[in-house]
C-alpha cells in the first residue's frame, strides 16, 4: 500500500494526515519495543546483565543526535523535491543521505569498538557489569551502520509519503529480534550461548535484514524515489544542503540530551525518592508524547511536499490540524493522569513517599503537556519546511534559560522542594510552546529554501 503523491498533495487533509500518521505510530511503537525485547530476555541472565544493558543503552542514545539531524535534513529536502515533481533530485538526496548513514555508522562503530570498555567504566560500571556492558556496546557500535541505514531509509520513504514500508520494515526487525534473542543468548537449536553479546548480535542482525530490504525497495524504486549507483557518488553540494538543514536539528537534540542529564542531577539533590518518582512520571509522559511526535512527523511530510508543490496554505492547514488532534489527545491524557495519578504511580512503586512525590509530579506537569502539542507538532512542521535553526534556538531558550535555572530556584519556595522542580518543567513547557506557536504563526518558514 502506497501513501504518496496525490494523497499528500490533494484531498481531505484529515485523510492525508491520518494515512501518514497511522503507520508512523505503529513504526514508533515497534522501534521502542526492540529495546524491551532485549530487556525481557536479558533479564533472565540476572541483574548484572540488566545493568549492563541499561548503561549500554544510555551510551547508544548518544548516537541519535547524529542520525536525527541527518533524518531531518533528508525529510525536508526529499519531501520538497517530491512535492515539486523533482523525482531525480529526491533520488540524489536519498543516495547521498544513505551514503552519509553508512559512513557515520562505520566511523562511530570503529570508535565505539575501541572505547566500549572505558565508556562503560566512565559511567561508573564495575566488574562484571563493565565487562558485560563492553560486550554489548562493542557489538552494537560495530553494527550501528545497520541502524543508521534503516532509520534513514525509513525517513526517505516517509518523506516521499510512503509510511507502510517503514512500518513493515520495523515489524520484520522486531519479529527477527524476538526469535534471535533467545537463540543467541541461551544457545538454543545448537547455537553457542553468547549471553549479553547474543542480544547485541540479535539486534544488529535483525536491523541489518530490515535495512537490506528497505535498501532493495529504494533501489528498485518506490513513491518517486529510485536510488541507483549513480546517486551514491559523492556530491559535496548535496552534502552541504543536508548538513545545513540537519546540523541545527542535531544541536537541538544534543542540547535536550545534556539538559536531561543536568535535570536528573538537580532531582537527585532531593533524594532517591524524587529520582524514582521522576523516573516513573517520565515513563508515562513519554507514552503521552508519542502521538505528538507522530503527528509532528506526518505534518513535516505534508508541509515539505505541499511547499514543494506551491501549496503553502495546505501546508499551514496540515500543521494546525495535527496540532488540533494532539490537543484533544493531550487533554484526555492529562485528565487520566491527574485523576488516576495515585494508582498509576503505585503500579511501579508502592512506597508511600514515592507515590506521594510521583502523584505531585503527574498532577503538576501533565496539564502543561497541552503546550507540548504546539511545540512538538509545530516544531516538526518547521523542520519539514527546512527551518531548523529557530526550533534549536527556542529549545535552548526554553530549557537552559527557563527550565534549568527555575529548577534550581523554585524549590526554595516550596515545602516539598521537589515540587519546585516539577513547576520549573511546567513553566518551561508553556514558554517553549508559546514561542514555537508565535514563530510558526509569523509564516516566514513558507519561503524557507532547502
Amino acid at each position: 500500500m502506497e501513501t504518496g503523491g496525490n494523497a499528500v498533495l490533494s484531498g481531505r487533509l484529515w485523510d492525508s494526515l491520518l494515512r501518514l500518521a497511522g503507520p508512523m505510530f505503529v513504526s514508533m511503537v515497534l522501534q521502542n519495543a526492540q529495546s524491551l525485547i532485549d530487556l525481557f530476555w536479558v533479564g533472565r541472565l540476572g541483574s548484572d546483565a540488566v545493568a549492563a544493558l541499561a548503561i549500554s543503552g544510555t551510551l547508544l542514545m548518544m548516537l541519535f543526535p547524529a542520525v536525527m539531524g541527518l533524518s531531518t535534513g533528508t525529510v525536508a529536502i526529499v519531501a520538497r523535491a517530491i512535492g515539486g515533481g523533482r523525482d531525480e533530485e529526491a533520488s540524489s538526496i536519498a543516495g547521498q543521505s544513505l551514503g552519509f548513514a553508512v559512513g557515520c555508522g562505520v566511523f562511530l562503530g570503529a570508535a565505539g569498538w575501541l572505547w566500549a570498555g572505558p565508556l562503560c567504566r566512565m559511567l561508573g560500571a564495575v566488574y562484571p557489569v563493565a565487562d558485560l556492558g563492553a560486550q554489548y556496546l562493542g557489538i552494537s557500535f560495530v553494527g550501528s551502520f545497520t541502524m543508521f541505514v534503516l532509520f534513514i531509509g525509513n525517513s526517505i520513504l516517509q518523506a516521499a509519503g510512503n509510511t507502510m514500508i517503514p512500518m513493515y520494515a520495523m515489524l520484520l526487525a522486531n519479529l527477527l529480534n524476538l526469535v534471535l534473542d533467545p537463540v543467541l543468548i541461551f544457545g538454543w537449536a545448537g547455537v553457542p550461548a553468547l549471553g549479553v553479546a547474543g542480544a547485541a548480535w540479535a539486534t544488529v542482525i535483525s536491523q541489518g535484514v530490515a535495512a537490506a530490504w528497505v535498501f532493495y525497495v529504494l533501489h528498485t524504486g518506490v513513491s518517486g524515489v529510485r536510488v541507483g549507483l549513480k546517486h551514491w557518488r559523492p556530491n559535496p553540494s548535496l552534502w552541504w544542503r543536508l548538513l545545513r538543514v540537519g546540523l541545527p536539528s542535531s544541536g537541538q537534540m544534543l542540547t535536550r540530551s545534556l539538559m536531561n542529564l543536568v535535570l536528573m542531577r538537580v532531582v537527585a539533590h532531593f533524594g532517591m525518592v524524587a529520582v524514582a518518582a521522576y523516573g516513573i512520571g517520565m515513563r508515562f509522559h513519554m507514552i503521552v508524547l508519542m502521538p505528538a511526535f507522530v503527528l509532528g512527523n506526518a505534518a513535516a511530510v505534508l508541509v515539505g511536499q505541499n511547499l514543494g508543490a506551491g501549496k503553502p496554505d495546505r501546508a499551514v492547514g496540515a500543521a494546525w490540524l495535527a496540532v488540533a488532534i494532539d490537543v484533544v489527545l493531550m487533554i484526555g491524557s492529562a485528565l487520566i493522569l491527574v485523576l488516576f495519578a495515585r494508582p498509576l504511580v503505585a503500579m511501579f512503586d508502592k512506597h508511600p513517599d514515592v507515590v506521594r512525590t510521583g502523584v505531585a509530579y503527574l498532577r503538576i506537569v501533565s496539564p502543561f503537556h497541552l503546550f507540548a502539542a504546539f511545540s512538538i507538532v509545530l516544531g516538526r512542521a518547521l523542520q519539514g519546511a527546512g527551518e531548523t535553526v529557530s526550533p534549536m534556538v527556542m529549545t535552548i531558550i526554553g530549557l537552559w534559560l527557563f527550565q534549568v535555572p527555575l529548577a534550581m530556584i523554585l524549590p526554595r519556595f516550596f515545602a516539598v522542594q521537589s515540587n519546585g522542580v516539577w513547576w520549573a518543567i511546567s513553566v518551561a513547557l508553556a514558554v517553549h510552546g508559546l514561542m514555537v506557536t508565535a514563530w510558526f504563526s509569523r509564516g516566514a518558514w513558507k519561503t524557507q529554501r532547502v
